[in-house]
């Protein structure tokens, strides 16, 4: 309890350092996980269309889930520096693999009956698309969303061994005091925002579930 206790004092203590930490580790969490949206969604969905795209994407991209993010941190910084930038690229790499392949699994498990009935329906490639498609589709894909979300909110601490900032700096901090209640400071918020995202997250999933006719 005396090591909570502390680190709530040293929080107190460096409001103005923690707020600035705080956005910036969100900063790190948000610019990756907007672009890993932007790309891995309509990739995904090409993914789900194309044989050969489906073999170059979900394999390259598995590939690169085997490869730590602080390795990729550290390739990154003889060409970007000890920047943002490095640790935005490291991030997002992080984040495509399971946005692209929910998405991937997403539309390539709806079932073929079900389109073919719409087509029999004379709806367009389109009306299926967004009105049949797409919803059968959206938990799937939150799902991967959720999984890159929890995963970059713990991997932007690494960001702060690059001098990108974030609270991982308070980690590196903790650690090289060898104190545990500074450490804490960062360990901390980090915890919550998972947790949050977790929470909201799962709720849109739920939100997002196809009703099932009885």
């Amino acid at each position: 309890m005396d090591i909570f206790l502390q680190a709530w004092d040293y929080a107190v203590s460096n409001p103005e350092r923690l707020g600035s930490a705080f956005v910036r580790h969100v900063v790190l969490v948000v610019v990756p996980l907007a672009i890993g949206i932007g790309l891995g969604l309509p990739l995904g969905f090409w993914s789900a269309r194309s044989r050969l795209a489906s073999t170059v994407l979900i394999n390259g991209f598995n590939a690169l889930r085997v490869i730590p993010s602080l390795a990729v941190l550290f390739i990154a910084i003889p060409y970007f520096g000890l920047s943002f930038q490095s640790a935005a690229i490291a991030l997002t790499l992080l984040v495509m693999p399971p946005i692209l392949i929910s998405t991937d699994v997403a539309f390539r498990s709806i079932d073929a009956n079900i389109r073919e009935a719409a087509v029999g329906m004379g709806m367009s490639n389109r009306e299926i698309l967004q009105m049949i498609e797409v919803p059968l589709a959206l938990p799937v894909i939150v799902a991967g969303i959720k999984t890159a979300t929890i995963e970059v909110i713990a991997s932007a601490t690494l960001a702060a061994f690059i001098g990108a900032g974030g609270l991982g700096d308070f980690i590196v901090l903790g650690f090289a005091l060898y104190d545990i209640s500074v450490l804490l400071v960062g360990a901390i918020p980090i915890a919550l925002m998972a947790l949050l995202a977790e929470i909201g997250l799962s709720g849109l999933q739920r939100s997002v579930q196809p009703a099932v006719a009885v």
